[in-house]
């Protein structure tokens, strides 16, 4: 994992130093959208309405449209004059029964890392919020936006979840539901009854997301098969040498040449009369012996 943002835990006067990551991941099969008639990739580019010409990211601000139809352009000047938390700093403000906060606040999930040679303040942390059954509410800025977050345990891992502001949920009023009669207790009684026989503990292992594992099998009998929705990848292209070694190599060269040695064909020519003549000589030699053995030989018939 990647640590996305460095900060610390102001925990009263304790100050507890983190790296913060990315709890989840999305493990969906992505899809680019193509033209059915060929293929081709579909691009999106910034285009300015009024010149109708690209427009770069930098390029860009950002403009409010009031109710009225009034517009307000503001820079990145104007928003650095707006009120936030420290940019580095997650203070706690205050310690909640974790039973109060409605899970439907909860937003993105972070696991926080000690960053000190010494976490003795993180264990701290971490084991006071586990025995107190508590839940620290805490102020932090991340990607330039301030938020709410709620600071837990989880398996002895400290995880920073971000908050929805409490206006940000929508209040709900369904019609339907005015006017309905309460449940007799035979029918509430028979509900209970059909809960406890589906009832156990919570094992999350033991789901699994059957719709991306039967799309990952289509997508790759498809492969395999090699059918007409199939398009080959391209093969890739030899590597071409990089100019400073083939500088290097002519450099070389050159150097052999300057001292009467160059041409990749030469020492090898100079080896081979090397070798015939060894065997020329050893060729030689072995006639000598015989030679040699056979002349007292002579000798003796002549003495006779």
């Amino acid at each position: 994992m990647r640590s996305i943002w460095k900060g610390s835990i102001a925990f009263g006067l304790v100050n507890v130093p983190v790296k913060v990551y990315t709890a989840t991941e999305d493990h969906d099969i992505k899809f680019h959208q193509v033209h059915a008639a060929d293929g081709g990739r579909i691009r999106y580019e910034r285009v300015c309405t009024v010149d109708g010409q690209p427009v770069q990211y930098a390029d860009i601000d950002k403009a409010y449209e009031s109710p009225d139809g009034d517009r307000v352009i503001l820079t990145d000047e104007d928003f650095s004059k707006l009120p936030a938390a420290e940019k580095h700093e997650i203070p706690v403000l205050q310690f909640v029964p974790a039973e109060q906060i409605d899970p439907i606040l909860f937003d993105k999930s972070y696991y926080l890392e000690p960053d000190s040679n010494t976490p003795k303040a993180y264990v701290l942390l971490a084991k006071t919020l586990e025995q107190t059954d508590r839940i620290a509410l805490v102020h932090f800025t991340l990607r330039q936006k301030t938020r709410l977050g709620a600071l837990r345990v989880r398996d002895g891992v400290l995880v920073l979840q971000t908050m929805l502001w409490p206006d940000e949920v929508r209040s709900v009023a369904f019609d339907k539901l005015d006017d309905v009669s309460e449940p007799r207790p035979q029918e509430l009684q028979m509900a209970e009854t059909l809960v406890d026989t589906l009832s156990d503990d919570f094992d999350p292992t033991q789901y699994v997301d059957e719709y991306q594992i039967e799309l990952k099998k289509m997508l790759d009998e498809a492969i395999a098969s090699g059918s007409g929705k199939v398009t080959r990848a391209p093969e890739a292209a030899a590597p071409e040498m990089d100019a400073e070694v083939v500088d290097l190599v002519a450099a070389l060269q050159r150097s052999l040449e300057a001292s009467g040695r160059g041409g990749s064909k030469a020492p090898a020519a100079k080896k081979a009369p090397a070798k015939a003549a060894a065997k020329a000589t050893a060729a030689a030699k072995k006639p000598a012996k015989k030679a040699a053995k056979k002349a007292p030989a002579k000798q003796t018939r002549k003495g006779a």
